[in-house]
């Protein structure tokens, strides 16, 4: 199944255009040739581009023949990783002014910021391409096919649907406020309308519940497709962070929405690292703990962002671990970890705590890019189970996934909702320590994870969260729903850009829409920039 499906992310290159339109346009796909979608074979080449978009920058190897004029040129991912992981505690960039990472470093950016420009770029196109392909596959529109030919294609129109929702998300994570555009815009001389975060939520929450009933289930899963258990899990994160999006209290769906995954048959990893070594393919699906991830492989999916950019990024050439611990050729020496973060853990009786410590000062007292300060992360890599190196990662990458949704995640957000609404404790401290107990982790009391510390109410969870989920994407939506992204209630070295941590502006809590799209589209404005 893995051969299958990165075959078919390569055959996309004959199949869909690449749109290199400039910054200050609309985002858009090329329109598609109607004979394309003549051939009912087409249809999951199609889809698969739609999935590849999340890893990919381009048609060719490393972002080649690019989708997407950018500042950067890299793909989702690496934005996405950037978003939400550069201006916490989980990160520290080496190189602030080379990769222009600064302004996000220190909660200083503006709508003129070249990552923020491209993230937001980034998830229109997602969008765009999962648009043509629902225009395409409607009902009327493959109406002379087999009713086999219809069935399978349904199944890949629910899936698309999904992966729209999952991009939308993003952006209204992100974003807040944002534009809406769906198949029906397409060819419309109309420029997108912006909708109230709450209107984004309404839109996501309908989809996921109506479309994941036409996915496929974990017992007919095929590798690299999303699930209906996915759609379950980003129902569940959805509802966790309601608030956020001014769409009200929603913490019994999210418990009910993340005990239906728990249900589907997924179990917990009792090794935590091979969930992201280069054969974490192996710990997909029923039975397993990964329950989606974005395919990653050196043979057909080169990029320079997603997982490479973690693997390759964790390693120093002057400092750390050799590279060849975690399977690189090289070493990129881009990031290391904060010091609060390592202060979480247990570090003799957590197997989640992996930090390379050997001559590293645990905190950054001479700044975020003194590559002296803060440990180095050996979480990420490119060996397999035996430890054999998977892929020559100069030449073409790694051949990790990025596990975009796991069982632990669901464990935990049960947990922290039922704690919230005071519903189901006896449960959520059974979730989180029979978690702990898979990791080598001591177990917990009710006390634990009902209390407030240091200002902040259910503050386990958000240090819980840290421990499981480092690295993973996730930082700043939780850090912003326990307040502690932009206030005083918790600080971190170099949060604002001082030493010892600061609060910031709350409006830092979202980030702008570019300045190019509010010139490109007269419907859209940022509130606070």
């Amino acid at each position: 199944m893995r051969k299958l499906i990165n075959i078919l992310l390569v055959l996309t290159v004959a199949i869909m255009g690449a749109c290199t339109n400039d910054l200050n346009q609309y985002p858009h796909v090329q329109e598609t040739s109607r004979s394309v979608y003549a051939d009912p074979d087409n249809y999951i080449s199609a889809l698969a581009k739609c999935y590849a978009s999340y890893v990919t920058a381009g048609q060719e190897k490393g972002g080649g023949d690019a989708d997407l004029q950018s500042n950067n040129g890299y793909d989702y991912m690496r934005c996405y990783f950037n978003m939400q992981e550069a201006g916490t505690d989980e990160i520290g960039s080496t190189w602030i002014e080379g990769d222009n990472i600064g302004d996000l470093t220190f909660l200083t950016w503006d709508a003129n910021d070249p990552w923020v420009a491209d993230m937001y770029y980034r998830s229109y196109y997602t969008i765009s391409l999962c648009n043509e392909f629902l225009k395409n596959s409607t009902d009327s529109r493959i109406a002379g096919f087999t009713e086999e030919e219809q069935a399978e294609i349904r199944t890949f129109r629910a899936e698309a649907r999904f992966l729209r929702a999952l991009a939308y998300y993003h952006a209204l994570d992100l974003f807040g406020d944002i534009p809406f555009a769906d198949e029906e815009l397409i060819g419309s001389s109309k420029l997108p309308e912006e909708w109230d975060a709450s209107e984004i939520f309404g839109f996501i929450e309908t989809e996921l519940i109506d479309c994941s009933e036409k996915m496929l289930s974990s017992e007919n899963y095929i590798y690299g497709r999303a699930p209906r258990a996915a759609a379950w899990m980003l129902l569940a994160r959805l509802y966790l962070n309601a608030e956020s999006y001014n769409a009200g209290d929603h913490y019994q769906e999210c418990m009910t929405y993340s005990q239906k995954v728990i249900d589907e048959g997924y179990e917990l990893e009792s090794d935590y690292a091979r969930l992201f070594n280069a054969d974490n393919h192996k710990r997909v699906g029923i039975g397993n703990e990964i329950i989606f991830p974005l395919v990653v492989d050196s043979r057909h999916v080169v990029t320079w962002g997603a997982t490479t950019y973690l693997v390759c990024g964790e390693v120093d050439t002057d400092y750390g671990a050799p590279a060849d611990t975690v399977g690189c050729a090289s070493a990129w020496s881009m990031f290391r970890i904060r010091g609060e973060v390592p202060e979480l853990f247990d570090m003799e009786n957590d197997d989640r705590a992996m930090f390379y410590t050997e001559g590293q000062s645990q905190y950054m007292d001479g700044g975020v890019d003194d590559r002296s300060g803060g440990y180095f992360v050996l979480k990420w890599s490119n060996l397999t189970d035996d430890g054999i190196v998977a892929s020559n990662t100069n030449n073409d990458g790694v051949d990790t996934d990025f596990p975009m949704f796991r069982l632990a995640d669901a464990y935990l957000m049960y947990a922290e909702a039922a704690v919230r609404s005071n519903t189901n404790v006896g449960t959520a401290l059974q979730y989180v320590n029979e978690l702990r107990n898979h990791r080598n982790a001591a177990e917990v009391s009710q006390n634990d994870i009902t209390e407030t510390v240091d200002g902040v109410p259910y503050k386990f969870f958000l240090d819980e969260r840290a421990r499981e989920l480092y690295w993973e994407g996730v930082r700043r939506t939780d850090l912003i729903r326990f307040d502690a992204f932009t206030s005083d209630k918790y600080t971190w070295q170099w949060k604002g850009g001082i030493k010892d941590g600061k609060a910031v502006d709350d409006k830092y809590n979202r980030y702008p829409i570019p300045a190019t799209e509010l010139t490109a589209n007269p419907n859209l404005s940022n509130e606070d920039y």
